[in-house]
């Protein structure tokens, strides 16, 4: 029932060199092999149609159309040992604080840029540095609500950051419905297993968003604004607004009046403290940003910077995850906090340095080369998998356009058994720990697959799928699923 990758090309999850179980795993493997593959199928089904029941979907776009689809959820979890959690959870929280402290920096004394840490021209000639934040204050000096730090693993199983995600990350839902269904389809299993709570961490989020709030009421009005039903993460949306107990609202909702926001409601207009944006930045207003945009608020900026509201994530975080300056996360670690990096990055190359832009060409058929500004997994070049037209194409426009471009060594993500076509054969995975004000980390969160044999694309956009993530306590303590019978797989 299980494949084994008996050349041991890459890290696996559940088998070690030896081709062992490993010993978390142990129950997993049991359980799981003494299913038959009918019974595997029958419950694949069954996900599968209550996720499209529930409306669990993320739109696709594809050239000029677009199309609805459930994100592939693989039956099999993902465990993570307490010890392993402890290291990304303190990782991923360091790091966004040392991103948050650079937000603060460039938009007001730039210390980091006049010390020469990082290039100034990478910075403040960068499309997302939002000049209409210079000198802004922002409640509790929180640019990052929200952040999705996307994790590896490389052929010997350590961990390394690939990507941080500060401007609207998405994909929160999933974590969150991926462990509902686990529970509805394995209620034994929770029995058996010791798993991080992740509900809580809902319940953490909707605080500190109230916390932003710049009146000092009982009960900040919060809301949700979204572009609308045809973004790709609608259904993120949706979920967070139910389950945050917040407004989900569109542009047209709210209004303006005396450099405050108002929500339209039928009592009335309501003053709004926080708004949890979904929008871009370029969205938000059109007397700042695009003139032409239907989706934001005419004078929210003008209400932000008269302090009557509060923006999360802040506009202009999105240059703090640019990947060009994602190469000097380790430097601003050492700067902001005086500490050596708990996670280390993918090593990164700067084109626009002459003798870094050599070594990638020179070795472009070994690297995966992104656009900067890149996200989804478009526009990307994995050499390996290229064709010879396909890499002298890019080696043409790295030569001309090389600010555009970042590279880095194809690193062969680590591997997972997935249920596909009625085996458990491994596929390619990473983690995306959500961080909420880089203060807590929601436990495990969103491991997603590579479907394609032999692919390292898991992006959803991209025809990737996703697993449950299981933060395994060593000791007893509350259980995720306190009411679970044990009974077999429900049917």
């Amino acid at each position: 029932m299980f494949s084994v990758d008996s050349e041991k090309r890459f890290f696996n999850e559940m088998f070690d060199h030896s081709c062992a179980v490993r010993p978390c795993y142990e129950t997993i493997y049991n359980y799981f092999n003494n299913l038959s593959p009918m019974m595997l199928e029958h419950l694949k089904n069954k996900a599968e149609h209550g996720f499209v029941n529930l409306g669990v979907t993320f739109r696709v776009y594809h050239e000029s159309t677009s199309m609805e689809r459930t994100i592939p959820f693989d039956i099999l979890p993902r465990l993570i040992p307490e010890e392993e959690w402890t290291i990304l959870d303190e990782g991923c929280r360091q790091r966004v604080r040392a991103l948050n402290a650079f937000l603060y920096d460039i938009y007001h004394g730039q210390e980091i840029l006049h010390d020469q840490v990082i290039p100034r021209e990478l910075v403040v000639t960068h499309p997302d540095f939002c000049w209409a934040m210079a000198g802004l204050h922002v409640p509790l000096n929180e640019y990052i609500t929200l952040a999705g730090i996307d994790v590896i693993r490389d052929n010997e199983g350590k961990y390394f950051v690939l990507e941080d995600n500060l401007r609207v990350p998405s994909g929160i839902s999933y974590v969150y419905e991926n462990r509902k269904m686990m529970q509805q389809l394995f209620p034994e299993l929770c029995q058996n297993h010791q798993i991080e709570p992740i509900m809580p961490s809902l319940s953490y989020l909707a605080r500190y968003l109230q916390s932003l709030s710049p009146r000092r009421v009982s009960k900040p009005t919060v809301v949700l604004l979204t572009p609308g039903p045809y973004n790709a993460a609608y259904y993120d949306h949706v979920f967070l607004s139910q389950q945050l107990g917040i407004d989900l609202v569109e542009g047209q909702d709210l209004m303006t009046l005396d450099n405050r926001v108002y929500l339209r409601s039928v009592e009335g207009l309501r003053q709004v403290d926080v708004i949890y944006r979904r929008v871009d930045d370029a969205f938000l207003d059109p007397l700042v940003f695009r003139p032409d945009s239907m989706l934001g608020v005419p004078g929210l900026m003008s209400a932000y910077r008269a302090g009557h509201v509060a923006l999360a994530n802040a506009p202009g975080a999105g240059v703090a995850d640019d990947k060009a300056i994602f190469a000097y996360v380790p430097a601003m670690i050492r700067y902001y906090l005086g500490e050596e990096p708990i996670l280390e990055n993918v090593p990164t190359f700067l084109l626009k340095n002459r003798e870094e832009q050599e070594y990638v060409l020179h070795n472009l058929e070994k690297m995966v080369v992104k656009k900067t500004t890149g996200a989804g997994g478009y526009g990307m070049l994995i050499g390996p998998k290229a064709s010879e037209e396909e890499l002298a194409t890019f080696r043409t426009i790295l030569q001309e356009k090389p600010h555009h471009y970042i590279a880095q060594p194809t690193i062969q993500l680590s591997q997972h058994p997935s249920f596909i076509n009625g085996v458990f054969s491994n596929r390619h995975i990473d983690l995306r720990p959500f961080v909420i004000g880089g203060k807590k980390v929601i436990p495990g969160g969103l491991t997603r697959v590579a479907l394609r044999e032999g692919s390292l694309v898991v992006n959803s956009s991209q025809g990737g799928g996703s697993k449950d993530t299981w933060v395994l306590r060593s000791q007893g303590g509350e259980r995720e699923c306190q009411l679970c019978s044990t009974v077999r797989p429900t049917a």
